[in-house]
């Protein structure tokens, strides 16, 4: 990856406890793309840069990965009127002084100021899910975590799924790593089906020796031509639980509270888009309900698949947990 490059700004962020998996240096990795529906992942990694004290590291070389004619460049235009291309790319991050490191040294050399916002100790990986060459990029991301001394990986994704917009967006965390799964007391994901450059990283850690852990939103598909603030803070919510780090949430809440309210007037107007709902409604509250057995569970999934005669017509998007 080419790099590094300097720059940034202290946002207050801090770091609690932490686990064994999160004590360490926590790469936390989503892309846009086929894993990001309601750029929920890529959404929720991007409000961590902007809150974190972090600098760019280095980015893949767009040519060896990108496909131009599925992933174009555009053009973008500065406060001055400047306009320029951008290029896709994947882009390491990293906080301007890794904890061990020699804090006066590497402030006066990078020309920064240095606080103790600096020791977080998170980086990101972010970017768009490459189009070709995914063993070759994954080497390369991997080379880029030896270099910086990254201990743990936790990869953020997003789907779309029948879920109701009125209730907490699900979330389903997991890991291929049985050390992880016993101290976070989480599950293994079953899934069996093609997958996206997250579980192609995720594998490759694993064989390196590095323990993961995969977070996924579901977004309600009849909203999936638009970004989901409220997944993007569940998602948030979720790592900040897992890691112990104290993150901002900056507009996130009024973002996430803006987009239901916007969803209620939509429906208002569509009966058959209300009717719906209410029956992803009945779904997740049977589910959720204190006396829900797993037969009950069953039932009540099985009556809902029966009325599909109604359901509007909405696709299935992302990569499944691994």
């Amino acid at each position: 990856m080419r790099g590094p490059t300097r720059g940034g700004a202290s946002k207050g962020s801090s770091v609690t406890e932490n686990t064994e998996f999160a004590g360490g240096r926590l790469l936390v990795v989503a892309f846009e793309g086929w894993n990001d529906a309601g750029e929920a992942a890529s959404g929720a990694v991007r409000t961590l840069k902007e809150q974190l004290d972090l600098v760019q590291l280095s980015e893949v070389d767009p040519e060896d990965y990108f496909d131009y004619q599925f992933n174009r460049p555009t053009v973008a235009q500065d406060e001055d009127g400047t306009r320029s291309l951008v290029w896709p790319t994947v882009t390491l991050y990293g906080p301007v002084t890794p904890l061990g490191d020699d804090v006066t040294g590497l402030g006066l050399d990078a020309d920064i100021d240095v606080t103790g916002d600096n020791g977080s100790n998170v980086y990101l990986l972010v970017g768009t899910e490459p189009s070709r060459g995914w063993k070759t990029f994954t080497a390369e991301i991997l080379e880029a975590v030896d270099a910086n001394e990254i201990t743990a990986m936790v990869f953020l994704g997003a789907m779309l799924a029948d879920v109701p917009h009125t209730r907490p967006i699900s979330i389903f965390t997991s890991s291929e790593n049985p050390a992880v799964r016993e101290e976070l007391g989480i599950e293994r994901s079953s899934y069996e089906g093609p997958v996206g450059i997250l579980s192609v990283l995720a594998d490759a850690a694993e064989s390196a020796g590095i323990p993961t852990l995969s977070i996924w939103a579901s977004v309600p598909h009849y909203v999936h031509n638009a970004p989901s603030p409220k997944a993007t803070l569940a998602l948030i919510d979720k790592l900040e639980e897992i890691v112990d780090v104290v993150i901002p949430r900056g507009d996130l809440v009024d973002e996430a509270s803006a987009w239901e309210t916007g969803i209620d007037a939509l429906a208002s107007d569509d009966d058959d888009m209300s009717s719906y709902i209410e029956q992803l409604e009945q779904a997740r509250d049977t589910v959720d309900s204190p006396e829900a057995s797993g037969e009950a569970i069953a039932q009540e999934f099985e009556r809902y698949l029966r009325r599909e005669d109604g359901k509007p017509e909405g696709g299935k998007a992302g990569d499944p947990p691994r």
